[in-house]
């Protein structure tokens, strides 16, 4: 079992390294970077156009690259924003990695790109354990997924910097119950900012470029609970066996249930914020 463990924690361990890497690339030439991890059907790419669209007609420099299993149904999707967009196919992996980002952006990415949109793959478990080298990580969840999905999904909303709502145009209809969805969030990431927006109507598609925008300006982002008290749960030992010290746990991974067997990281081993550590049993919840 240590050995399984300790292969999920290096697979993990050379993306933060990775991500350090593509966080000063992407410094280096002024673009910040925003994550956007949601499930399938939460409208975020819906929400992504709309925001390209505003970028550009707003002489914002910003593109886009989009993840999915297969497809390019989303780059041709965004590209009708007039943004540069560029679509990642992970052929059957449920998230995103930082090496296979940089390895998209190098040649491609636009000079004085200010903002780099990044669709992740829709997901809410996988792609809570990797850092993109991003500098803002939003997750949304739409009105009709249910009240309870941030609980659910303890990890994605808990290391989120700012929480998105979304397709609020139909909220009334499906009987969305916005305290109990707060009280949520509140539980899982205490004073993290919640915007509520719809792609129909346009609300709060302005109020979330403004957001995007005072982040790539250097205004200090909101720092999840998970990320200021990681240090506490840090628990590594050396096995005395040449291995070295690693974290404790049969979590490190989890399996797809489609014969692929384990994946090379999972919601439950850590928390995608740099330089921070395995996630809380406590804060787990029902991971898979």
């Amino acid at each position: 079992m240590c050995r399984t463990v300790d292969l999920h924690q290096a697979v993990l361990a050379r993306n933060d390294e990775n991500a350090l890497a593509l966080r000063g690339y992407l410094g280096d030439r002024g673009t910040v970077a925003v994550n956007l991890l949601s499930s399938p059907g939460s409208g975020k790419t819906a929400l992504l156009e709309q925001l390209l669209a505003r970028a550009v007609a707003g002489g914002i420099t910003a593109a886009a690259v989009t993840a999915d299993l297969a497809t390019e149904n989303d780059a041709t999707r965004l590209a009708r924003s007039g943004a540069p967009v560029q679509q990642i196919l992970t052929d059957g992996l449920c998230h995103l990695e930082a090496g296979m980002l940089r390895r998209r952006l190098e040649g491609w990415m636009p000079e004085g790109t200010r903002l780099l949109f990044v669709e992740n793959v829709g997901n809410l478990v996988c792609p809570a354990s990797y850092d993109l080298g991003e500098t803002l990580r939003i997750a949304l969840a739409s009105v009709t997924e249910g009240e309870d999905k941030p609980v659910k999904y303890p990890t994605a909303f808990g290391l989120a910097q700012l929480v998105v709502i979304t397709k609020t145009d139909i909220a009334d209809a499906v009987g969305f119950d916005r305290e109990a969805f707060l009280r949520g969030v509140e539980q899982v990431n205490p004073g993290v900012p919640v915007l509520e927006t719809s792609a129909r109507t346009g609300e709060g598609v302005d109020a979330l470029l403004a957001h995007v925008l005072r982040a790539a300006d250097g205004e200090e982002a909101h720092v999840p609970v998970l990320a200021r008290q990681h240090e506490r749960y840090l628990h590594s030992h050396e096995h005395g066996d040449g291995t070295g010290p690693h974290v404790h746990g049969g979590d490190g991974g989890h399996d797809h249930g489609d014969g692929r067997g384990p994946a090379s990281g999972g919601e439950r081993r850590h928390d995608g914020v740099p330089g921070a550590a395995p996630v809380p049993a406590e804060v787990r919840g029902n991971a898979p």
